[in-house]
């Protein structure tokens, strides 16, 4: 890998473990508790968890995952193994995320004639693909063997 893609690797995946730990740490705020409510309380297989904790709880628990995720991604520089652990972690976080698209009520909407949804979202989909390289490169690999 050229000196240049592997800028461009660090790069990507430092900016992904920044943001997946700083939007963990909101999870532990009661606006983000709030507003993933409707996410996760609409979707086919997380609904029940708002049966076993509180909207807080839920939350901090996806905080705590999107943190321990960041940490992953982090330490995956230096570890092969935990580069892929990090990288399925990456792609189950953003499948997840992908689909509230699809399950959540009343997110689809039309503004000025065109389709509109939450933006934030709308990051998921190369953050997925990035997991799924994060799973298959090895930026390193021409300097070391594992």
């Amino acid at each position: 890998m050229k000196a240049l893609s592997r800028i461009g690797y660090f790069i990507a995946y430092a900016g992904i473990a920044i943001i997946v730990i700083w939007i963990g740490v909101y999870k532990f705020t009661p606006t983000e508790a709030a507003a993933i409510k409707p996410l996760v309380s609409n979707h086919f297989l997380l609904f029940w968890l708002y049966d076993i904790l509180n909207d807080q709880g839920v939350s901090n628990l996806f905080g705590v995952i999107e943190i321990i995720t960041g940490i992953l991604i982090i330490l995956g520089f230096y570890f092969k193994v935990i580069r892929i652990i990090a990288g399925i972690c990456i792609v189950i976080t953003f499948l997840f995320t992908l689909s509230f698209l699809f399950t959540t009520p009343g997110i689809w909407k039309v503004v000025d004639g065109v389709g509109h949804i939450d933006f934030f979202m709308l990051k998921d989909l190369p953050m997925l693909g990035l997991g799924l390289i994060y799973i298959a490169v090895d930026p390193f690999r021409e300097k070391r063997r594992r």
